[in-house]
């Protein structure tokens, strides 16, 4: 069952792509338009036929859409609500899908017009690639979306948005925009810096040569490489807008570093084997909260063969 007229994508990455794939799938739209700044990320939209229409400029995307999910990066977000602003139908529901909320906020309330409604969101879904090839209509099957509606948001807008996201398959939760940046900071934030800052490690470690570190790359390393390909504009982005969370826990994860680096100096086993095995149970929690496998893979090669072939 439909439950919206027209939704416009704007930006046609992996969420957006995803979004029109699952979306389709599920039949809860009866015409999906879409956006991108790059003429070859249109044209590839076009080739592949993700949206029924494709325009050149996102105020022609939006006409007459009863649903606006903004799908660029964080830094974006403010010139696009700008531009959009004066084509929103009256009734209109304008949403996002980025990982940091109160910037977004900030940048994207004051041009939301009157009657239109504003319900930030943010899929904690995803892979390395981007680009909208990259997209499967499985991506948000059982993976949680977080909903941050601010104060006074209309609850049929939120209620309506809120079955979207779980006709795609997704879990959803509302928080708080200021909670959620602390909680994605702990979550994906800080640790994305950290696989970018390994990754930095061994490429400036100049005793490995490059070759050695591709061809004897351990699981660990491996996964950093996955987190550390993710799109660079995306994460900046994130980065400067999301400062103070991400400051404060990567503080927190320095002095757990410090202590650590002293077990292992002063030879503490005993600290060094209690503190794995407590990080230990975490990993256990989230393979039992069905938010991943145990499969050597993640189960994302997998999953994202499987999607292609559903998508």
């Amino acid at each position: 069952m439909a439950l919206y007229e027209r939704v416009a994508l704007i930006g046609l990455g992996l969420i957006a792509s995803s979004m029109a794939h699952a979306i389709r799938a599920a039949g809860l739209s009866t015409e999906i338009t879409g956006h991108a700044r790059s003429a070859e990320t249109r044209a590839a939209a076009v080739e592949i036929g993700l949206c029924d229409r494709v325009f050149e400029t996102a105020a022609e995307a939006v006409a007459g859409a009863d649903l606006v999910v903004l799908a660029v990066p964080v830094g974006a977000m403010g010139a696009i609500a700008a531009e959009i602003a004066p084509h929103l139908a009256p009734g209109a529901t304008v949403t996002d899908v980025g990982s940091v909320k109160q910037a977004v906020i900030t940048a994207v309330a004051p041009h939301v017009p009157e009657g239109v409604h504003f319900v930030p969101g943010h899929p904690l879904a995803g892979t390395e690639h981007s680009g909208p090839r990259s997209g499967f209509a499985t991506l948000f099957r059982n993976r949680w979306w977080l909903l941050t509606p601010p104060e006074g948001a209309d609850p049929e807008a939120v209620a309506r948005l809120r079955a979207l996201c779980e006709g795609m398959g997704a879990n959803v939760e509302e928080m708080d925009a200021a909670h959620h940046d602390l909680v994605l900071a702990v979550t994906s934030h800080t640790p994305h810096l950290i696989a970018y800052t390994m990754v930095g490690v061994a490429d400036h470690l100049r005793r490995v040569t490059q070759s050695e570190i591709i061809r004897y790359s351990a699981a660990g390393f491996r996964d950093f490489t996955r987190i550390a390909a993710s799109d660079p504009t995306m994460w900046r982005d994130v980065f400067l807008t999301n400062k103070e969370a991400t400051l404060d826990i990567l503080g927190r994860f320095t002095e757990e570093l410090f202590a650590l680096q002293r077990a292992i100096r002063l030879g503490d086993g005993d600290h060094l084997f209690e503190y794995f095995t407590r990080t230990r149970a975490i990993r256990r929690g989230i393979i039992e909260a069905g938010q991943d496998t145990a499969a050597p893979d993640f189960g994302r090669a997998a999953e994202a063969v499987k999607g292609t072939e559903k998508g």
